[in-house]
């Protein structure tokens, strides 16, 4: 049975969706509405579109005020509040901020006294969240669904897929892979996990016939200054680039949730390897100096 690949760009990454077990045809068809639902979640959040939904949220937010959203949206902030919840308030959807003065690649890092600043504007502390009515208490606010959409995305595609009668597959959104079904031949997937210290490497393979995997890391999106790493995933409370761990993978069984554990386990740096052991959620964790640790399918790398 052979399977189809579909290559794309999308949400800065580039992504995959593969298909099997109809003709080329209605494979074809299905990829589409899959692609096109990705689409249509990058054209809603993205922070990059100055017409789109959040523009239009983060306009409210920049001066104070509220407004009401739709079911999709609050649903994705009713996550947001509950990964804000377990993290501690690490993972933070507020931090948008955070962006005006991390653009990567850097050319000298920020005045301290310019993220001091800045962080008095964040904290979902500062918002007043009630479905459907989202109030911002303080004027200078900005929301970014950047640790979510993707992931949401992904599970989304391969929901249709599903729907669509796609019982072979898998989407794969810049490393946030879900799996709609096995191989044809009834065997898993091959997943391969990056290397931080040479993202050019696989460190290793793992298998999946269900469910979902994603990876959170500082080594794609990051600059090196004066002989130190900073990364893109941002401590809401200190406005720094957090530091520890260089690489998260979790297996889920969806991806959002897959997504969302390997950034919290990120964002609390050494503190996320212990966190990720309570959970008993199948994960690797590398941290800045190399050593691994990890458990359940994700042992085999080690």
């Amino acid at each position: 049975m052979e399977i189809h690949r579909f290559c794309f760009r999308a949400m800065g990454s580039p992504c995959e969706i593969l298909l099997a077990g109809m003709d080329q045809n209605q494979t074809k068809g299905i990829y589409e509405l899959a692609r096109a639902e990705i689409e249509r979640l990058e054209q809603r959040y993205s922070r990059y579109r100055p017409e789109n939904l959040l523009s239009a949220i983060n306009r409210v937010a920049q001066a104070g005020g509220s407004l009401e959203v739709d079911a999709e949206t609050a649903a994705l902030l009713d996550y947001a509040a509950v990964c804000y919840r377990e993290s501690d308030g690490l993972f933070d959807i507020t931090t948008g901020i955070l962006r005006q003065v991390w653009r990567f690649p850097l050319d000298t890092l920020p005045e301290p006294a310019t993220l001091t600043g800045l962080c008095a504007r964040i904290g979902w502390d500062k918002v007043h969240w009630e479905r459907p009515r989202l109030e911002f208490l303080q004027a200078g606010m900005e929301l970014d669904f950047g640790g979510i959409v993707k992931e949401y995305a992904a599970d989304r595609a391969a929901v249709l897929c599903l729907e669509a009668g796609i019982q072979h597959g898998l989407v794969n959104l810049g490393g946030d892979l879900r799996v709609i079904g096995p191989l044809p031949s009834g065997q898993p997937w091959r997943v391969g996990i990056r290397n931080p210290e040479q993202p050019a490497q696989m460190l290793g393979w793992i298998h999946l016939a269900e469910g979902a995997i994603a990876t959170s890391g500082d080594y794609l999106r990051c600059q090196v200054i004066q002989g130190r790493r900073y990364g893109h995933l941002l401590n809401p409370k200190t406005g720094w680039p957090v530091w520890g761990l260089a690489s998260v993978s979790v297996v889920a069984q969806n991806c959002l949730v897959a997504g969302s554990l390997s950034t919290i386990a990120l964002l609390k740096g050494k503190r996320g390897v212990q966190w990720l052991a309570e959970l008993s959620v199948p994960h690797l964790w590398i941290d800045s100096q190399g050593k691994r640790g990890g458990a359940g399918l994700l042992r085999s790398l080690l």
